[in-house]
């Protein structure tokens, strides 16, 4: 399903004569550009036959159509297009913020989508953005479907990736390695003097960024010579309550887990409910660590380690990024990350 990011490169590279056209589609489609117009704006005028011809060959050239009237062509180049895989996650409202006033400071707009990490979805509301030929088409991570790289060989909006680094990026990614802050707080626990370790991460067959961070996280415990750390998965997206069910699992295994590290803030603020609620004490019988520095996590007792990842930063790049080649050219902007030791991960006694 998903297909790395370098990919992009010769989908581009393949442009060289322009994005792809209607005049391409009926050329294609064997049919007059006139028809294979009416074919997208009035299919119910056309015979069945006609119609598959032409969405054959829509499919096979990649063709966006353009939703903009010709004689409002310019307004296109007024609006970003952004797809964001989550809008309960604060950490992308962050950027979202940032890269809005980015924009606004030079009278662009910004169109936002929420794929619910689902790649079909994404692929579907990059078409339906591309039609409407932003400035630039902004995705999140650097996989992705097939169906969105062939939709950029057919236009010349330019594409970038945030929140993520692919080690052969082909487009510009603005972002940090997910797979190095699951290793930092790996060595941050066994540093405070935990052993055994666990990762417990919501989503993760879908959210590739959660995956990287407990893969990391699990390489480096076994590179530090410890146990194989436990991985509990959680199905569903990341809620207070789908915490304290992943803590109420790892307090029941064996042997006793010491220090548990979760996806997000809002699995960790979970956990440490359940353990309040069953009188355990943090970091005393558990440590535990999240990811996004949410504000509440440093008010709670006792206050929550976390991650703090560079969302605003992002969101800024990205809008600077829109309106200069050059830095769009750099290909990767590794902006880093701060791993923030609080009170639920203290030094084992």
């Amino acid at each position: 399903m998903a297909r790395h990011s370098a990919q992009i490169a010769g989908a581009k590279g393949r442009r060289s004569a322009g994005h792809v056209t209607l005049a391409d589609v009926a050329r294609l489609a064997g049919v007059a550009t006139m028809s294979a117009s009416r074919a997208l704006r009035m299919p119910g005028e056309v015979s069945p036959e006609l119609r598959r011809r032409v969405q054959r060959a829509i499919e096979q050239l990649g063709y966006v159509r353009n939703r903009v009237a010709g004689g409002l062509a310019g307004a296109a180049n007024d609006m970003v297009g952004v797809i964001v895989p989550s809008m309960h996650n604060a950490f992308f409202s962050a950027t979202l913020e940032a890269l809005a006033r980015e924009l606004e400071s030079r009278g662009v707009g910004l169109l936002v989508a929420n794929s619910g990490y689902d790649a079909r979805k994404e692929s579907d509301l990059a078409y339906a953005l591309l039609s409407w030929r932003p400035r630039a088409l902004v995705l999140t991570g650097v996989d992705h479907s097939a169906k969105v790289l062939h939709l950029m060989r057919g236009v010349s909006t330019p594409l970038i990736e945030m929140w993520d680094l692919s080690p052969r990026p082909a487009t510009l990614n603005i972002g940090f390695s997910h797979r190095e802050v699951g290793k930092a707080v790996a060595r941050h626990f066994a540093s405070a003097g935990y052993r055994k370790l666990a990762f417990a991460g919501a989503n993760m067959q879908l959210d590739r960024r959660a995956r990287q961070r407990c893969a990391g996280f699990v390489a480096e415990a076994l590179r530090l010579g410890l146990q194989r750390p436990r991985v509990v998965e959680i199905e569903q997206r990341a809620e207070v309550g789908r915490g304290r069910e992943a803590a109420a699992e790892l307090l029941r295994g064996t042997p006793a887990v010491q220090a548990a590290a979760f996806s997000n803030d809002v699995l960790a603020l979970g956990a440490l409910f359940e353990c309040q609620a069953r009188g355990i004490a943090v970091p005393g019988r558990l440590a535990l660590a999240g990811f996004g520095d949410l504000d509440v996590v440093a008010q709670t007792v006792p206050s929550i380690t976390s991650v703090a990842p560079p969302s605003a930063e992002i969101g800024r790049l990205v809008g600077q990024a829109v309106f200069d080649k050059q830095l769009r050219d750099r290909r990767a902007i590794d902006l880093g990350f701060h791993l923030i030791a609080r009170a639920s991960s203290a030094p084992r006694r």
